[in-house]
């Protein structure tokens, strides 16, 4: 039984997760550039049918469903704009590479999806207190379905994608899409309604559509949040804990830090060795400690190991006491 963890942690599948599939770097970038092409055109090809078929109706429900399927596809923009971003290499002045540029582009998503809702909403107000006939029911419940079906494919290919890369701007485009199907969706009820007698179902149709689109910026902000703050499932860090452990000449494992730089997630691992080993020996074990993670949790991009000796392990050994030079007041490190 290890030392370090009595058993091996029971990975979860939480959407933040992404274990056990991420790509390595560059694969996964091309990965989410090629998802971000193939998404748009199917998103604007959608959007352009429905076009035509509110300017023929004068459906304000399938309008605000238009409207959210163009800032749809328009997220691919600043989506696809950090892909090619993370393609560069780390250089001096951004010695971690560019992938933050994902978490920007997840900011931008969020705030476009936020515009559409309030568009989407004030057209359907206006539509409320000022009604107008709507034309073409069979049309207007026509285009209803198939913007559910292509929000639908473009919805499980983003999710996919995302989550074999680990990039949860691209899983939230893909959550978002899925919720835009389900409003495309609405929008045939908001049709049945008036084939009923009930005209002032299509504007209630449109305004609920907003509800919901306001209820996923919700979602997508706080998981877009949590990847800026650095935020990690602390199962990530017991499944580390668990592997380093089983590396032999480990004596004991203090620091674990994860972080997410775009869809890459690095890690920072300080492990204690025996103090009579020689530099070269503690720089073996610490490969084998690397390799043992990089090879065991495929989800880790880079990993880098620190070493310390056993009679002087962890940060608060690290620590330099208050001392005075060069004139500067007492202070410590």
């Amino acid at each position: 039984m290890d030392r370090f963890q009595e058993e091996k942690p029971k990975r979860s599948h939480k959407q933040i997760h992404f274990h056990g599939i991420i790509s390595p770097g560059s694969l996964a970038t091309e990965k989410g550039i090629w998802a971000v092409k193939i998404s748009f055109a199917g998103l604007i090809l959608t959007a352009l049918f429905q076009v035509g078929i509110v300017w023929l109706s004068g459906s304000v429900a399938l309008l605000a469903d238009t409207i959210h399927n163009f800032g749809d596809a328009a997220t691919a923009i600043p989506l696809g704009f950090a892909f090619l971003l993370a393609r560069k290499n780390p250089d001096k002045r951004f010695t971690y590479g560019y992938g933050k540029a994902e978490d920007i582009a997840g900011v931008i998503i969020v705030i476009l999806i936020l515009l559409s809702a309030l568009f989407a909403g004030y057209e359907s107000i206006n539509r409320f207190f000022n009604p107008q006939p709507v034309n073409y029911l069979g049309a207007v419940g026509a285009a209803s379905l198939i913007g559910f079906a292509g929000n639908e494919l473009v919805a499980r290919f983003r999710i996919k994608v995302g989550e074999e890369i680990g990039s949860a701007a691209l899983v939230a485009d893909g959550y978002h899409a899925r919720v835009d199907g389900y409003t495309s969706l609405a929008v045939l009820f908001g049709a049945l309604g008036i084939w009923l007698g009930y005209p002032l179902a299509d504007p209630i149709i449109g305004f609920m559509i907003t509800l919901a689109i306001l209820r996923l910026v919700r979602a997508s902000a706080k998981t877009i949040l949590f990847r800026i703050l650095d935020g990690i499932d602390p199962e990530i860090v017991e499944e580390i804990r668990f592997e380093i452990g089983r590396v032999e000449g480990v004596e004991d494992i203090q620091e674990i830090r994860v972080r997410w730089i775009g869809h890459s997630l690095y890690a920072e691992v300080n492990i204690a060795v025996d103090s009579k080993l020689s530099v070269e020996e503690g720089h073996k074990i610490a490969m084998a400690a690397r390799h043992e993670i990089m090879h065991r949790l495929n989800y880790i991009s880079k990993a880098v190991i620190h070493v310390d000796p056993l009679t002087c392990s962890g940060e608060e050994l690290h620590k330099i006491p208050e001392h005075e030079h060069d004139g500067i007041p007492p202070h410590g490190h």
